[in-house]
């Protein structure tokens, strides 16, 4: 009898800053995206840089704690970056209003598609990645 092999992911799902926050808060739109992630067998990631925006003082540690040990949180690497500022430059942008925005959006386009990403800024995404990623306000 042979092995069956094992799952491998349909896509991936991308949360930005407000979705990781609204993921913390348990808010029923991002909720309900995460139980068909699981359901559907897809990733869930976040950008490590992402968390640069999402922890402050007042948010409920424990909760962030949990909610990043059901996602994986990617690394920010020379290469990310790199691409980071490709697709900057690409799309005629540049400067620190822009660069996290840019690094979830090389992010997104290095996960095995096909890949939505869950953002409160569908505009700067969009303009990054244009149609080769999902972008999905919330």
């Amino acid at each position: 009898m042979t092995r069956p092999s094992p799952a491998v992911p349909g896509g991936t799902l991308v949360l930005d800053s407000e979705g990781l926050t609204k993921a913390v808060l348990r808010d029923r739109t991002v909720t309900a995206w995460l139980a068909l992630a699981r359901a559907d067998d897809l990733r869930v990631i976040t950008s490590a840089a992402t968390l640069v925006e999402v922890i402050h003082p007042r948010i409920n540690r424990p909760a962030l704690e949990w909610t990043l040990s059901r996602l994986v949180v990617e690394p920010v690497t020379d290469p990310l970056a790199r691409h980071a500022a490709t697709l900057l430059t690409d799309a005629g942008l540049h400067g620190h209003k822009y660069a996290i925005d840019a690094i979830l959006a090389a992010t997104a386009l290095a996960a095995p598609g096909p890949t939505t990403v869950l953002t409160s800024d569908p505009e700067d995404l969009t303009t990054l990645c244009g149609t080769r990623i999902t972008v999905i306000k919330i």
